[in-house]
């Protein structure tokens, strides 16, 4: 399992989350919805300063961007990378 904040994805989680250094977000799987390799699932995130057994957790630009170990079930074997698109609405996830 991989994770992949990028930079554009970063300033896009600190200016509409208003994040600052030592604040969090949480990824973790929901019904419904579908991403690029599955089906009947989808990622959410929330705010999150303090991580639950993370199994994966990166630091990018102060922030710790995680996934905690009862949601590893859809980041497993996979590499994320989450980015934003060229109209900013909001996060974009891509598996590979």
């Amino acid at each position: 399992m991989q994770l992949t904040i990028t930079d554009q994805a970063s300033k896009w989680f600190q200016s509409e989350m208003g994040l600052v250094p030592g604040n969090g977000v949480r990824f973790y799987g929901k019904t419904y919805g579908a991403t690029n390799v599955h089906k009947g699932f989808s990622v959410a995130m929330a705010r999150d300063d303090t991580p639950n057994n993370p199994v994966i957790l990166i630091e990018k630009d102060g922030v710790n961007y995680y996934v905690n170990e009862r949601d590893e079930w859809l980041f497993s074997d996979y590499h994320l990378t989450v980015n934003v698109n060229d109209d900013e609405v909001g996060p974009e996830y891509n598996f590979s």
